[in-house]
């Protein structure tokens, strides 16, 4: 073909991370772990997933250690709670290279038909979804409690995902929470109107709602 003068073919697919996580933004699950130091100067770690296409967030564990056997058990019990129809859209799952995110870990997802992406040594953003969550979650509830212990931890995380879930707005959703993503949107109100607040972890978090 180069002889005869004729050029080779545009590429037509983009290989950018970027336009990979949107294009495949509904079958994109990501996992991640963080940490919390109690007010007794003991390190907690939180497992968590996050679905792309919605934003919603799995908690899935609150350990003292993070091991290869308690990441695969929780990978299992998200998948078993999960119903049949969110399990089968799986594709793809992000990870980093933590030496807990083993074989086993894979497998569990493998068996789903989900292909593990692991992100570049060094490269934290390719796991930015995920990333963003932490900060949120550190900045509007671990970094402003005293958490005393595992169990006080969990309720926490636990308590600030409902809100995620349920209530907080995002940008990339039009403005709608995670599980209101496919809701219609709500009737305007022209005329006088009532907000109701509800507060979220001992007032620290506040919802408003507006009542017809």
């Amino acid at each position: 073909m180069q002889h005869a003068g004729v050029d080779p073919a545009p590429q037509r697919a983009s290989r950018s991370w970027t336009r990979f996580l949107k294009a495949q933004a509904t079958g994109i699950l990501a996992v991640d772990v963080f940490h919390v130091d109690t007010v007794f100067l003991r390190r907690l770690f939180v497992l968590f997933f996050i679905e792309h296409g919605t934003r919603r967030v799995h908690i899935a564990g609150v350990t003292r250690h993070v091991t290869a056997a308690w990441a695969t058990q929780c990978a299992r019990n998200l998948l078993m709670g999960l119903d049949d129809t969110r399990t089968i859209g799986i594709r793809y799952l992000i990870r980093d290279n933590a030496g807990y995110f083993t074989e086993g870990f894979d497998a569990v997802f493998n068996a789903i038909g989900a292909r593990v992406v692991p992100i570049l040594p060094g490269v934290p953003r390719m796991n930015a979804i995920a990333e963003r969550w932490v900060g949120s979650c550190r900045r509007e509830a671990t970094d402003r409690i005293l958490i005393t212990g595992e169990r006080h931890l969990r309720l926490v995380v636990d308590e600030y995902a409902d809100h995620h879930n349920e209530h907080r707005p995002h940008r990339s959703l039009g403005q709608r929470c995670p599980d209101g993503v496919r809701a219609p949107e709500p009737p305007a109100v022209d005329g006088p109107s009532r907000v109701i607040r509800r507060d979220r972890l001992g007032g620290l978090i506040h919802e408003y709602a507006q009542v017809a």
